[in-house]
């Protein structure tokens, strides 16, 4: 199966992997309503990359079930196959060798384990195992994990392609919840940084990129809209506006007024 080849000579594009993309914005794709909701709410988000639940998805394994790569084509867009639902590194581990095999040794991965079924906060033991293991057979490891730098760090040096910090828990929709830390995970990589989880709202996202971020990947703020169609492009703009403000540098913060039109050389 041949996946999406973005261009490779975009302005200011996001690199993973080697590969270059012109949006920022990575979306799931779960939790729509049907396949036609899917479709329409991921061409609106503008993203290239696509992240699929292997053990919740058809992606082929069930013939004459409707199948998702048949509204998301991978000549098209980067499938990332997720490991969300599992719970052990040796569970996530089989997830990742499945995807491989369904879409024809695709090697780029999308790794979660996760610790707490109420929370769904991430086993960060058992996903510096698997996140390990998984380099050494080859897989290209995107990995969400905790909000803490020094794991944050210890991911990128197991071989890590892009880390996925959490903003706030995942389908929490509570924003950026800790910029601190978020803020240190970047200044310390040298590997993309996207946050994955918390986000509610475009203002979520355009903080998170205001702050730095390289990307961010949101599922549950889409789908759980109103109108998915229509937020899913208020996050794509979102994207675009808080990676432009990032990029320009916001003016100091400053605790009393600043004239907009100084009076020093007027003509009284």
């Amino acid at each position: 199966m041949t996946q999406a080849q973005p261009t490779q000579s975009l302005p200011d594009a996001l690199r993973i992997a080697g590969r270059s993309y012109a949006s920022r914005l990575l979306v799931g794709t779960g939790k729509y309503k049907d396949l036609e909701q899917t479709r329409r709410a991921v061409e609106a988000s503008g993203a290239e990359i696509v992240t699929v639940a292997v053990r919740r998805t058809n992606l082929g394994q069930k013939p004459g079930e409707p199948n998702l790569l048949d509204v998301l084509p991978p000549d098209r867009y980067t499938i990332l196959p997720n490991t969300a639902g599992c719970y052990s590194a040796e569970d996530a581990l089989r997830t990742c060798r499945l995807a491989r095999e369904l879409l024809d040794d695709h090697r780029l991965v999308k790794l979660e384990v996760l610790g707490d079924a109420k929370t769904l906060f991430p086993d960060v033991t058992a996903t510096l195992a698997a996140a390990e293991q998984l380099v050494k057979e080859g897989f290209e490891v995107m990995v969400y994990t905790s909000d803490d730098p020094i794991i944050a760090k210890r991911l990128e040096e197991l071989g890590c392609v892009a880390v996925m910090p959490l903003a706030a828990p995942i389908g929490s929709g509570l924003g950026v919840q800790n910029r601190y830390n978020i803020l240190s995970i970047i200044e310390n990589a040298r590997v993309p940084i996207i946050v994955d989880a918390g986000v509610g709202t475009a203002s979520d996202a355009a903080i998170a990129m205001e702050l730095g971020c390289d990307g961010v990947l949101m599922n549950t703020a889409i789908a759980e809209a109103r109108d998915p169609v229509l937020m899913a492009s208020a996050m794509k703009h979102a994207i675009i506006g808080g990676r432009e403000a990032f990029r320009a540098g916001r003016m100091p913060r400053r605790r009393y007024a600043s004239a907009s039109s100084p009076l020093d050389g007027t003509v009284v």
